[in-house]
């Protein structure tokens, strides 16, 4: 499954990887559960794209789904990487809410 594919991108590092395969999830009609979104924000938090991990949070929260704890703190993490702690902050508060 492509979420098995893109968590095996995102244990070796390999972000970039991971966003061809959620394209081409979606490229094939398929749409992306929470499982998958966390994942791919997962990879992108390793490969230090805290930018591109905000705005698949925020698509995630377009296409109406909740994000989970595991969503969340792959985030915190990836905004904290990227020296955005206010940010980090601001997120975690949210998930406490």
């Amino acid at each position: 499954t492509y979420s098995a594919l893109i968590s095996a991108c995102e244990k070796d590092g390999q972000w970039e990887k991971a966003l061809a395969f959620f394209d081409e999830l979606q490229q094939r009609g398929l749409k992306p559960n929470i499982i998958v979104y966390g994942a791919l924000i997962s990879a992108c938090e390793k490969g230090g794209q805290w930018e591109k991990a905000l705005a698949l949070f925020g698509e995630l929260q377009q296409r109406g789904s909740e994000p989970d704890i595991i969503t969340y703190s792959a985030l915190i993490s990836a905004c904290e990487k990227g020296g955005e702690w206010e940010k980090a902050l601001e997120l975690f508060d949210q998930l406490q809410q």
